[in-house]
């Protein structure tokens, strides 16, 4: 599938395009994926760790960025391409995710704020 016109050499291996590699060309080279279509990983440069993925094309992410091609926030962070962490407040907050646009917590009921660290008007105490 990946080799190149000029067959092999003397050693018996192939010359292949630069999307493959292996003796005869069998497996996908470093920064493309899914033998035998061997595609471009394609991974975000700002997310990724690097231009290279799995077989599958998971990209590998930096601890802040998901998806396959780390181009989304992950979870416990908002604001692609920054992806700063929530910082949720403990006490006020249902969970340590937030809104990954926005930023905004879920709060607990009483309790407001985009990292849900102070009460509703009429409410005090926080965080008691």
């Amino acid at each position: 599938v990946g080799t190149l016109p000029g067959g092999c050499d003397s050693a018996g291996n192939c010359f292949c395009r630069a999307e493959f590699t292996g003796p005869r060309c069998e497996q996908c080279s470093p920064g493309y994926h899914s033998y035998p279509h061997c595609y471009a990983c394609s991974c975000d440069s700002r997310g990724a760790v690097d231009n290279n993925c799995s077989p599958a094309g998971q990209c590998r992410c930096h601890g802040n960025f998901a998806g396959h091609t780390c181009s989304q926030c992950a979870l416990g962070f908002y604001g692609y391409p920054s992806c700063t962490p929530c910082q949720c407040s403990r006490e006020g907050s249902l969970h340590g995710t937030c809104d990954q646009d926005t930023g905004q917590c879920s709060c607990r009921p009483g309790v407001t704020g985009l990292r849900c660290d102070s009460c509703v008007p009429g409410a005090y105490g926080f965080p008691h």
